[in-house]
Formats: C-alpha cells, sequence, structure tokens
C-alpha cells in the first residue's frame, strides 16, 4: 500500500509518498513549484535534488512555464505589444525557466491503493503581471507505481486572451558511475547556441548511438525524431516518453556529480522570439502533455 506524508522544513513544505517497505519514495515540493525532488525506486536512486546545491541556483525537476529555458534580455513582442520578463539569470542578462519553479501549489486531490499512488497538484495564477498579463491555471497529475512514473501537465487558460508558451521539465537523474552511462535519442538537428546559452541556429547533428557519457560535458539543445530518450546506467535503464509529436531535448551535466539533467521540452531557449516550439493557447482551452518514466532496475 502507498503511504502519504506532509512535511515541512524550515518553511517549505513537501509531500512525500512511500511504498509499504519503504524500499521507495517519492519527493514532491509544493513550495517549489510542484516539484519532484527525489525519487527512490527499490532503494535506487534515480531522480535527485543535487543537496546539498541550492535549489534556488540547480532548479531541481522544476516546471518550466510559460518558457522553457531561456528568454533573451527578458523581451519578446506578443500581438504588436512588448513585454519584459524579469532577468533573472543576472550574469548573462537572461529570464530563465519561466513563472511557476517558485510558486506554491497546492494538493487538490490524491488517491491510494496496493498497486499506485496518483497525486494531483494545482497553481492559478492569482493577478496579473506586466511581463506576462495573462490567467492560467497549472494541473500536476502525477502517478507512481513499482516501475513507472507519469506526469501529465495540464495548463488552462483561465482569462480572455490568448497567450504564448512552451512547457519543460527539469529533473536530474541520479547514476552510481556517469562515465560508465549513456543516453539513447534519435537526432539529426540541434540548436546552435552563443555564450549566453540562447538559441541561434538549427544545425545538422550525427551522433553516433548509444552517446556514452565518458569525459562528455553537456549543455545542448536536440530536436529529436522520436518520443522517447533512454538513459543507461550501471544500477538501472529508463525509458522516458513523451505523448506530444515533436518533442525538444536539454542535456546538462552539473560539473563534478554522478548526475545529468535530462529535460523534456516543447520549445527551446528563446522560443517566444525565434517561435521553435512556441504554442498558443486560446481562452478557456487547454493544453495537456504527459512524460512517462519506465524504470528498469538491474540485478548485481
Amino acid at each position: 500500500m502507498f503511504k502519504l506524508e506532509k512535511k515541512s522544513q524550515e518553511g517549505v513544505e513537501f509531500l512525500i509518498i512511500w511504498n509499504t517497505d519503504s524500499s521507495s519514495r517519492a519527493t514532491l515540493c509544493l513550495s517549489r513549484g510542484g516539484s519532484l525532488e527525489e525519487l527512490v525506486y527499490s532503494n535506487t536512486s534515480v531522480i535527485t535534488n543535487l543537496s546539498p546545491l541550492s535549489p534556488k541556483k540547480t532548479y531541481p525537476s522544476s516546471i518550466l512555464f510559460p518558457f522553457a529555458n531561456r528568454i533573451k534580455d527578458g523581451k519578446y513582442n506578443f500581438a504588436n505589444k512588448d513585454y519584459i520578463f524579469e532577468c533573472n539569470e543576472a550574469a548573462a542578462n537572461n529570464a530563465l525557466h519561466g513563472l511557476v519553479y517558485n510558486k506554491t501549489f497546492k494538493c487538490t486531490a490524491y488517491k491510494l491503493s496496493p498497486d499506485s499512488a496518483r497525486i494531483q497538484l494545482s497553481y492559478e495564477s492569482e493577478k496579473s503581471i506586466d511581463s506576462f498579463p495573462f490567467s492560467y491555471r497549472i494541473d500536476l497529475h502525477y502517478k507512481f507505481t513499482k516501475d513507472l512514473l507519469a506526469l501529465e501537465m495540464t495548463v488552462i487558460n483561465t482569462g480572455l486572451k490568448e497567450f504564448p508558451f512552451t512547457l519543460g521539465w527539469h529533473p536530474y537523474f541520479k547514476s552510481a558511475d556517469l562515465k560508465k552511462s549513456a543516453l539513447n535519442f534519435s537526432c539529426s538537428k540541434k540548436l546552435a547556441a552563443d555564450n549566453r546559452n540562447i538559441t541561434t541556429a538549427v544545425v545538422d547533428c550525427d551522433l553516433n548511438m548509444p552517446f556514452y557519457l565518458k569525459n562528455v560535458t553537456l549543455d545542448d539543445a536536440y530536436i529529436l525524431k522520436s518520443k522517447t530518450i533512454e538513459f543507461l546506467t550501471p544500477e538501472y535503464d529508463l525509458t522516458l516518453s513523451s505523448s506530444e509529436d515533436q518533442n525538444y531535448l536539454q542535456l546538462y551535466t552539473p560539473e563534478g556529480l554522478n548526475a545529468i539533467a535530462i529535460e523534456p521540452m516543447t520549445g527551446v531557449s528563446d522560443s517566444f522570439n525565434n517561435k521553435i516550439g512556441l504554442k498558443l493557447l486560446p481562452p478557456k482551452k487547454s493544453f495537456k502533455i504527459c512524460w512517462t518514466l519506465n524504470i528498469r532496475l538491474k540485478k548485481h
């Protein structure tokens, strides 16, 4: 039977989901955008929050909305009006990772059974802001089973005006040894970027698969040709699947850690300006995407 526990630590609210023997658990941070900051399956760490590094710098499993990645100088034009986001990546003068990664989500529903746990978290914009003067609600539906995690994200336009958006998810996956790990994905194009990590062009990409991670440093974005990405590690293999037909992938390796950010996205950096992957959501309409992790533990 799955169990649910609510905890507060230094004013930060968490939900922790456990299985019967406590060998598997998931930690959701309500105070940091409903993010899944830790995922352990059968005593094997799969998703990590990179502690003791500050989540204000690492964005562990952050939900990225209304834009994934960055907006150059925070500036964009929509419907013939100019807007500017706060540049929270001050050194590069970019707006980074959207508006909800630090918002408090509420647990609006849950269902626990012997085989699964289902949790719904929600956030609704409280007031109009000059940089994004639109009303919206985000529902996160997490489903946990013994070998699967599904994150279904629904964005609802609750206002009277159409708005632009992209979505992303920023999980860090733990490996017992990243040098002995690899990725499998299908792509023929990647995104070239400048020294501020702003997309400058779409270029050809010819990667051999599996893509081994030994002595590799990544902060790269790709246009995928399929809906799946595989991550192969000494302790487990996983497949990350998307419900969308067109998918983008950001890979980032934090220095000196056995972890990698494998970030599925519906658009790329500076999407509000280059329009790559940019979507429009009309009033009273919704958009739904589901990312699924299938985890296969290895026997030793």
